[in-house]
C-alpha cells in the first residue's frame, strides 16, 4: 500500500483553547492512539490535501518530533459549514496485528453486456478490508471481462491472498442492466 508522510509538532496543553489558537494559526489539533500512549500534536492544514482529496486509501507515516509512527487516518472532524478540517485522529499501527480499511476499486476489462448496449452500474467504490500491513493492496481489480447483460459481480466472487472482505458477501459491486435499445444476443450464446 502506499504511503504518504505527515510531519506535526508535539502540542504542549491539550485543550479547548488550546485547540482553538492552534485552528486560528492554520494547524490541526490531531492524536495518535493505539499504541503504548497516546500521542498530541498538531499539522498545517494544508498537509491533509493528498490524504484527503483523492480517492486512494493510504498508509500515513507521521513524523512528530523526530519519533515516526506508521499510521492510518481513523477519523476526521469537519466544521459543518467551513468544512475547515477541525480534529484528526489516527490509529498507530502494529506489524503483528491485522488493520481494517477501506480500499478502492479499480474495474477493468470490456463487459459484453456494455458493448450490446446495456448499463455499467457501479454499487461501491470500496470495500473495507481486514489484512496484515504487508498484505494491504493499492486497490482491488475487478474484471468486467465476462459480465453480460443482467448479470453482476459480487463480493464472493473476489479472491484475494492473506485478505478477508468484511462487506456482506451477497453484496453486489458492479453489474449490467439491459437498456431498451440492447442489442439481441448472438445465436448460440
Amino acid at each position: 500500500m502506499k504511503k504518504v508522510s505527515l510531519s506535526g509538532s508535539l502540542r504542549g496543553n491539550v485543550g479547548k483553547k488550546d485547540a482553538k489558537a492552534l485552528r486560528t494559526a492554520g494547524k490541526v489539533p490531531c492524536v495518535i492512539y493505539g499504541g503504548n500512549k497516546q500521542v498530541h500534536f498538531s499539522v498545517d492544514e494544508t498537509s491533509f490535501k493528498p490524504i484527503l482529496y483523492t480517492p486512494s486509501s493510504y498508509l500515513i507515516e507521521v513524523d512528530v518530533d523526530g519519533k515516526k509512527h506508521l499510521t492510518i487516518l481513523q477519523d476526521l472532524q469537519s466544521h459543518p459549514v467551513s468544512d475547515r478540517i477541525l480534529h484528526a485522529d489516527f490509529l498507530e499501527l502494529s506489524p503483528e496485528k491485522p488493520v481494517i480499511i477501506s480500499v478502492p476499486i479499480k474495474i477493468t476489462g470490456t463487459s459484453p453486456g456494455v458493448l450490446r448496449g446495456g448499463k455499467l452500474i457501479k454499487k461501491f467504490r470500496k470495500l473495507k478490508i481486514k489484512a496484515l500491513i504487508e498484505h494491504l493492496p493499492d486497490e482491488i481489480e475487478v474484471s468486467i471481462n465476462n459480465i453480460d447483460l443482467n448479470q453482476s459481480f459480487k463480493i464472493s466472487e473476489l479472491k484475494l491472498d492473506n485478505v478477508e472482505f468484511l462487506d456482506v458477501k451477497t453484496s453486489i459491486i458492479v453489474s449490467v442492466q439491459s437498456t431498451r435499445n440492447v442489442e439481441p444476443a448472438a445465436p448460440g450464446k
